[in-house]
């Protein structure tokens, strides 16, 4: 039986070992290549334990994968430290700029999505003859809707040229949706196991979805306030750096005692700290020691993350049926999120501005990742989830490995401002670093 220590050790030397090997001979982008290695080294592992039965090291790392809570490690650790990476990179003047296309479509795009994808999902299992309740349906769309702050970010720190309302649009939109797919996944899989009561309604529904998202928002601007106050006080690098772990760890942990969401919590803090924070109450060497030390913690986690969904691939059990719907599950999401974004965009053009081809750019680069994985994994056992968690698998597969990967050239293609962005490297700050 592997320790807590073991299984870091394991993906740690994994991901670093499968990182050198893409630097150094394959070149893709960080994310794409160790969720490839991961894949390749997963189906080595399969087939070692296939061919050679008796050989125990290929089942002791099968097991020691599914000794791994990836809700709790990803939901519940990782994910505070990644979003206010990505958040402390984002200008927040940008942001603001473009507040109604952002907010639109993390709030109104991820219902919009939920919906689709779970009356989709709901009748496609039903002809490849593996029905689902409907409520599960319901919650597959709920986590497979929010597109991955991890993924996503990580796509944009390997792009170039990418116009800044475009940038700001896709940046803003992953650091605050996966929040809002949280709190609607969590209802949802209340009423799908009944666990919220018989009698939800849609305005309880509505309550529990503003308090955990708007004071989620209010905790953060207050936390985060309160270490601006605190860094502004003092000049020593080291315990402001301090400061701004305790942000993310008590934020995090205390919106979730609360009952508020600590993914949207997080990212307000580390728009304020890395907005006002670091104009008002940071040296220049402190400025370049907390960046430095936020990027190191980004990339390392952004490797042990990707390094961990190739190696979910050893949990995945595949039929025929489950392979067919997972596979029908991958054009029914681009289809969801096309009008997910097209919709919200309808009301956008009445106020703002935005470059001509955005709208596909927005919906090809809405990629998938570990959030989504995470959800699916952390389902009671039973049919539904087997369904939800293949069909998951084969999505963020896709997202990853061929939306992010063909993102860049369909932005060249595709985006062509209109009225004129400013150049990129006038607002290189909006998303500099910013790998979420």
């Amino acid at each position: 039986m592997l320790t807590l220590f073991d299984l870091a050790a394991l993906l740690l030397v994994l991901a670093a070992t499968f990182g050198y090997f893409n630097k150094r001979y394959i070149a893709l982008p960080s994310n794409a290549g160790l969720l490839i290695l991961g894949l390749v080294g997963s189906l080595v592992l399969i087939g070692l334990t296939w061919a050679f039965p008796h050989l125990g090291f290929p089942v002791a790392v099968r097991r020691a994968v599914a000794d791994i809570d990836f809700n709790q490690t990803l939901m519940e650790g990782m994910l505070g430290f990644l979003l206010f990476a990505g958040a402390l990179h984002v200008d927040w003047a940008a942001l603001k700029s473009r507040s109604l296309s952002v907010g639109l479509m993390a709030t109104f795009g991820v219902l919009i999505s939920t919906a689709i994808c779970g009356a989709g999902f709901y009748f496609l299992a039903g002809q490849v003859g593996v029905p689902i309740d409907f409520a599960w349906a319901l919650v597959f769309g709920a986590l497979i809707s929010p597109t991955d702050p991890v993924a996503v970010l990580a796509t944009l720190k390997a792009m170039s040229g990418v116009p800044k309302r475009l940038e700001i649009d896709m940046a803003g939109e992953s650091l605050f949706n996966d929040g809002v797919g949280v709190v609607v996944f969590t209802i949802l899989v209340g009423v799908a196991t009944g666990s919220s009561g018989e009698h939800l309604t849609v305005p309880m529904a509505l309550q529990h979805f503003v308090v955990e998202a708007f004071g989620g928002a209010v905790f953060g601007a207050m936390t985060g306030f309160l270490a601006y106050r605190m860094m502004l006080k003092i000049d020593d690098y080291p315990v402001e750096v301090m400061i701004s772990i305790a942000l993310v760890m008590g934020t995090y942990a205390s919106a979730h005692k609360l009952g508020l969401s600590g993914p949207i919590a997080v990212v307000v803090a580390g728009l304020l700290i890395g907005n006002r924070g670091v104009a008002y109450a940071m040296s220049d060497l402190t400025q370049r020691y907390l960046h430095g030390f936020w990027t190191l913690v980004d990339d390392i986690l952004n490797a042990v993350l990707f390094m961990l969904i190739g190696l979910e691939l050893l949990l995945v059990d595949f039929t025929w049926q489950t392979a067919a719907l997972a596979a029908l599950a991958i054009p029914l999401v681009l289809f969801a999120r096309f009008l997910a974004v097209y919709l919200p965009f309808q009301i956008v053009r009445l106020r703002e501005r935005f470059s001509r081809g955005i709208v596909a750019v927005l919906s090809w680069g809405g990629v998938r990742g570990g959030i989504s994985v995470a959800l699916a994994l952390s389902l009671p056992e039973g049919a539904a989830r087997d369904l939800i968690v293949t069909a998951t698998y084969a999505v963020v597969i896709f997202s990853v490995l061929v939306q992010g990967m063909t993102l860049e050239r369909l932005v060249r293609r595709a985006v062509r401002p209109e009225g004129g962005d400013p150049p990129r490297e006038e607002v290189a700050k909006a998303g500099e670093g910013a790998t979420g």
